[in-house]
Formats: structure tokens, sequence, C-alpha cells
């Protein structure tokens, strides 16, 4: 990822780092991944656990249009 992000414009572009994992939290990941990007606004992260619905994402997504 990290090569990724530092390769790729983000400019204008907001982005929402998430992941899925049955005992790690995100931690410092969205942190890293946008001063490695050095563009774009980063938007804090969420971790959801490895069985997490498609409605609940779904729920989390329309959250942050609020």
């Amino acid at each position: 990822m990290d090569t990724f992000v530092e390769s790729y414009d983000f400019e204008g572009i907001t982005m929402i780092p998430f992941c899925t994992s049955s005992s790690s939290g995100i931690g410092r990941s969205g942190k890293n991944l946008a001063e490695n990007a050095g563009s774009g606004n980063w938007l804090e992260g969420q971790r959801f656990g490895g069985s997490v619905s498609e409605a609940e994402l779904r729920n989390w997504i329309e959250k942050l249009s609020d």
C-alpha cells in the first residue's frame, strides 16, 4: 500500500481507509498512508470485524455523508 500511495496523486480526492481484522485494530495505518501519499483529504479510518455485513458497511458509509 505504501508504494501505491507514494506513486498516486490524491489531489482533490477524499480517502477513507478501512480494513477487516479479527484481532488487531487499524492503529496508525490511515495516518501513515496519508503521510506517505502527501496529497488528498484523508479522513479517519475504521476497522471492521471479519464478519461485517454489507448492511453494516452501508450504514457506516451513509453516516460519513452526514
